[in-house]
């Protein structure tokens, strides 16, 4: 056959619809997500690809010229991608770290495919030529695709993976041929979570038969983490914006009620940004992966108050608060600590600041004793994973409070 004949044949659906039930056979626990897809041919996809709505965009002359043992290994891999959220995933990575552009996309892609095809083929699927896995870049096995985005970057070594494109399912980046959120047969968000749940089931229900990474990924399915940072940044915005909160008083405008008291001026009521004082644990109980995560929360603070470093204060505190540090010198805070831990030092010193905070935000394990009044504004409380009941060695029976009821609580990690 020509390549001419080749660019105008139909997609042969009985091909690759074979391919899937092969699929099917081989990795039961992923039937009900393989059979969810809905297949769009596309003459514009490099090969296979999917977008966020569950969507399979396949091009005619991948299932011409692919065997239909390859076909259902490449079935497996894209919906691997969904299931795995891959493309939130990347969108998350990309806020966070700043990585925008097709080039840092493909990196995500490539990452991405590490995950999949580490443990992917075997047992009833082939693997098929020129994937990717992460003995072909030289990184370890059993990673997760943040990590393996931070092990590699797009050398020469990497320059002929320049065709791989598993779509906007795998990456985040849109494609010119998706048909978007408004296109037809794509799936609500409803219906994406009920396949995930169903897949889980499925591997739950017969664990012996499926991969590690697969049995960690149901298991987070049925009890997904926090997505903790949101969250941090949410609780902060929600109580730097709550009544009372970065307002005052000011003659710089005068109040509309003015005009019905002649011969006096009335101060408007005008909301300022708001100050935050953040107060980070440095108690014996807290690590130093802890400690340094603890700065890079601060900064996240900070874009949450609408990034006006001067306004956010760091306040180390183990059993004494120490120096009060301003955010613009964030470089050089010295978290220096590592005795016990009695943080309501750090809630006096920080209210007793001039100018007062509207926020206070505390970075703690959780083990130190509280206030027994809140303070005069409003509190948010990160807390990192606590590392068993008790860090004392004199006393094994005990078990810190629980944050107090007065302030807003986010798990961290």
């Amino acid at each position: 056959m020509t390549d001419g004949e080749r660019m105008t044949k139909p997609l042969d659906r009985d091909k690759l619809f074979a391919a899937r039930l092969r699929a099917a056979r081989a990795r039961p626990y992923l039937a009900t997500a393989l059979f969810a897809l809905h297949v769009v041919e596309s003459r514009r996809v490099p090969t296979m690809a999917v977008d966020r709505h569950w969507r399979c965009y396949v091009s005619p002359r991948l299932v011409d010229r692919m065997p239909v043992e390859e076909l259902a290994s490449v079935w497996v891999h894209e919906v691997s991608h969904l299931l795995r959220d891959h493309h939130g995933r990347s969108d998350r990575m990309a806020r966070e770290q700043g990585l925008h552009g097709p080039g840092e996309r493909l990196r995500m892609n490539i990452a991405a495919d590490c995950e999949i095809n580490d443990d992917a083929y075997g047992d009833g699927l082939v693997r098929p030529s020129d994937v990717v896995d992460p003995r072909s870049l030289g990184l370890p096995r059993d990673r997760l695709m943040e990590e393996y985005l931070r092990g590699f970057t797009l050398k020469l070594s990497v320059q002929d993976l320049a065709w791989l494109d598993c779509g906007s399912g795998a990456d985040g980046l849109d494609r010119e041929w998706d048909l978007g959120p408004d296109g037809a047969h794509g799936l609500s968000e409803q219906e994406r979570d009920a396949v995930r749940f169903r897949v889980a089931q499925g591997i739950k229900g017969r664990p012996g038969n499926t991969p590690e990474q697969w049995r960690r990924w149901a298991e987070e399915a049925f009890h997904p983490p926090q997505p903790w940072r949101e969250l941090l940044g949410a609780a902060v915005r929600s109580a730097a914006s709550g009544a009372g909160a970065g307002e005052d008083y000011s003659y710089g405008r005068p109040s509309r009620r003015s005009a019905g008291v002649p011969g006096v001026v009335l101060p408007s009521l005008r909301r300022r940004p708001p100050r935050v004082s953040v107060i980070i644990d440095t108690s014996g109980s807290v690590s130093d992966t802890e400690l340094g995560s603890a700065l890079l929360e601060v900064a996240a603070i900070s874009r949450a108050v609408g990034g006006r470093r001067d306004l956010v204060t760091v306040l180390p505190c183990d059993a004494d608060a120490r120096i009060v540090h301003p955010l613009c010198q964030g470089e050089g805070i010295p978290l220096m600590g590592g005795g016990g831990t009695d943080l309501r030092t750090g809630f006096a010193r920080a209210v007793r600041a001039r100018p007062s905070p509207d926020v206070v935000v505390v970075l703690t394990d959780g083990q130190t004793p509280w206030p027994a009044a809140p303070p005069p504004c409003r509190t948010v409380v990160g807390l990192f994973p606590r590392q068993g009941a008790s860090w004392q060695r004199d006393d094994p029976d005990y078990v810190p409070d629980s944050p107090p009821g007065w302030a807003r609580v986010v798990d961290i990690g």
